[in-house]
Order: C-alpha cells, then sequence, then structure tokens
C-alpha cells in the first residue's frame, strides 16, 4: 500500500486535525473534510484536499462526498472517521434531542461514512479504517455517561466490521484515547445539556463535572505524540514495522490505567457473581 491518501472527517481539530499534518509532513496525500471547510485553510496550505462534509448529512449526501474522495487520487488508504462531539449532562438533564444529535454525530455519521467506504475498499482490495473510540468507551461516567454510550457503540461496532471486512484485505480499528491537549474540551466541541438540575452540582456528579474544567488545557495526553503513533501503526512504518494493526487501540497512561481498572473490576464482578450467572442453563 505505498503513496497513502488518507481520508479525514472532522479534520479542523482534535485528532483529525493532528493526525492530518502528520501525514501531509511526511509526503502522504490527505483529504480533510469538515462542515466548513473555511476552518482548514491551514491543511489546505500544507497542501491537503478540501471538501465539505457534514457527517449528519442524509445517507446520499455523505456517499456522495465519499465517492468524491475515492475518485480525487484513484483510491483512499485509510479513512479516518474523526468527526464527534463531548455532549455534557446527566441522564435526567438531556433531552432526547440532544441525546439524538450526539448519536447522530458520534455513531450514525461514523457508520454512513464506513458503508460508503466499504464498496471502494473492497473492490482496490486493501485499506484501513480508523474509528475514534475513547476511553470512555470502556465504561460510563457519571454526567458523561451519554457521550461514553456513543463511544462505546463505536468500538464494538467497528469489532465487527473488522471481521467483516478482513477477508478483503481491509483493517478496521477503534482508536480509543484517553485524555489529550486537544480542544476537545473546549466550547466549541464540549456541548452541555440546556438542562442544568441543581441537585446534580453535588456528588459524582458535580464531581465529574469539576473535573472536566479542570482537565481543559491540563490534559497528560499529546496530540502530536499520539499522532505519530497513529501514522506509523496505521501504516506499519516506524514503530509498527511488521506489526499487525490492531482490532483496538489505546493512547495515554491515563487510558491504560483506566482500562486495566475496569477489567480488574470486570473479572471481580464475574468471580463474585458466577454461581448466579452459571445457574440458569438448561
Amino acid at each position: 500500500m505505498d503513496s497513502p491518501v488518507w481520508f479525514i472527517t472532522g479534520a479542523s481539530s482534535g485528532f483529525g486535525l493532528a493526525i492530518a499534518k502528520e501525514a501531509l509532513s511526511r509526503g502522504h496525500r490527505v483529504i480533510a473534510t469538515a462542515r466548513n471547510p473555511s476552518n482548514l485553510s491551514d491543511l489546505a496550505s500544507a497542501g491537503a484536499d478540501l471538501l465539505p462534509l457534514d457527517v449528519t448529512a442524509d445517507e446520499a449526501t455523505v456517499t456522495e462526498t465519499v465517492n468524491k474522495a475515492f475518485a480525487l487520487h484513484g483510491k483512499v488508504t485509510h479513512v479516518i472517521n474523526s468527526a464527534g462531539y463531548i455532549l455534557d449532562g446527566t441522564i435526567e438533564e438531556a433531552n432526547a434531542q440532544e441525546v439524538f444529535d450526539s448519536y447522530n454525530t458520534n455513531v450514525f455519521g461514523a457508520l454512513k461514512v464506513c458503508r460508503a467506504a466499504a464498496p471502494h475498499l473492497r473492490g482496490q482490495g486493501f485499506g484501513v479504517v480508523v474509528n475514534i473510540g475513547s476511553v470512555g468507551s470502556w465504561a460510563g461516567g457519571a454526567a458523561v455517561a451519554l457521550y461514553c454510550s456513543t463511544k462505546a457503540a463505536v468500538s464494538i461496532f467497528t469489532e465487527g466490521f473488522a471481521d467483516e471486512m478482513k477477508p478483503f484485505g481491509v483493517d478496521v480499528c477503534a482508536l480509543e484515547p484517553g485524555y489529550f491537549r486537544t480542544r476537545f474540551l473546549n466550547a466549541g466541541a464540549r456541548t452541555k445539556a440546556k438542562l442544568s438540575i441543581d441537585a446534580y452540582n453535588e456528588g459524582p456528579s458535580g464531581d465529574y463535572k469539576k473535573l472536566l474544567e479542570v482537565a481543559n488545557n491540563n490534559q497528560p495526553g499529546d496530540p502530536l505524540k499520539g499522532a505519530r503513533v497513529v501514522v506509523d501503526m496505521m501504516t506499519k512504518s516506524g514503530f509498527a514495522e511488521g506489526r499487525d494493526i490492531p482490532v483496538r487501540l489505546l493512547l495515554g497512561t491515563d487510558c491504560l490505567a483506566g482500562v486495566r481498572r475496569k477489567c480488574k473490576d470486570t473479572l471481580a464482578l464475574l468471580d463474585e457473581w458466577e454461581s448466579v450467572s452459571a445457574s440458569t442453563d438448561f
């Protein structure tokens, strides 16, 4: 798979932007998309092709954009689904439309891109799809449970999509970063539920909301280092030469610690309730 061509949604910020810059710095072609391409001027100056794409648009519109991307250079080797945002609010505070909007971008948008890209990838017999999950894919948390549920959905459908595409020479990976110092927690990327209930200002929900404020611009993860790892891994170069692309790739020491803790807690839960769980077979 020489001369990589990257198609990246949500390329105006976060990991989408960092991956686009890293790929361009290596001489790769990048097709960068965003709802408003004017936000991609830096990438255009660095040599990226730009396409407008709102992943919440109807299926036909998303498919048309993906088709244009594959036609632009005769192929796309890497599809990166990076469009997404965090919905900040408890289950009770977030209304049905806010929940739908979150799923429409974070989950349904990525699915539309995957569906549109699949026939092209099958036809060319190679390629990589990366769907951006999160450390939140592994566990829900008070005040961010809805966001975590979207990322869990992304990681799980990615596992199945990986099985479906493997016979055609296509790798699919859920990239699951911890807290990285992008603009992800800034006002533009982080949406708060319109309803605010005072009772949730204390306890676990209040603690987590305060944590998000403190964490912003103090995240441990370096997006430049993260992007280098991603581009190495997805091109099987550098540290990843000779290694297979994993179905799920964690990024960040905080993510590693959180997932290890979740696995430990899950094993303890299985042991505690094993006799009850095993008592229901014929």
